[in-house]
């Protein structure tokens, strides 16, 4: 879909790749268009205009009027082949915790599912 390759990688370190496109639309078809999605940022004066782009990039983190970064109150974390789950925050304490789910029923109730699974058999 686009002509430059490195496109189609995840890139770590100092780079900067600049298109150029002629719309908003435009802008949010470039960006969801990669199979990564870790970090992103949006470079504009209106920033209502930011966020819209922002809520509409497929990116596990999107800046607006600042690059990608990590810090320990923000959570971390990317989608799409770029992985899932956050760490960092409050949100990250969850991926590191074993949870289980135990669900009680009412003995009536369980009485009257058993009975009317067993009357339809």
């Amino acid at each position: 879909m686009w002509p430059n390759t490195i496109y189609t990688q995840e890139l770590f370190g100092p780079v900067a790749i600049f298109y150029i496109v002629e719309s908003e639309d435009e802008v949010i078809a470039l960006a969801n268009a990669t199979p990564f999605g870790l970090g992103g940022s949006v470079f504009l004066s209106d920033l209502d205009r930011g966020r819209r782009v922002a809520e509409r990039a497929e990116s596990g983190m999107v800046f607006v009027n600042h690059p990608t970064w990590s810090a320990p109150e923000l959570a971390f974390g990317g989608i799409k082949n770029s992985g899932y789950g956050r760490e960092l925050s409050d949100l990250g304490f969850g991926e590191f915790v074993n949870r289980r789910l135990v669900s009680l029923a009412p003995h009536k109730l369980l009485t009257q599912v058993e009975h009317h699974t067993c009357a339809q058999s």
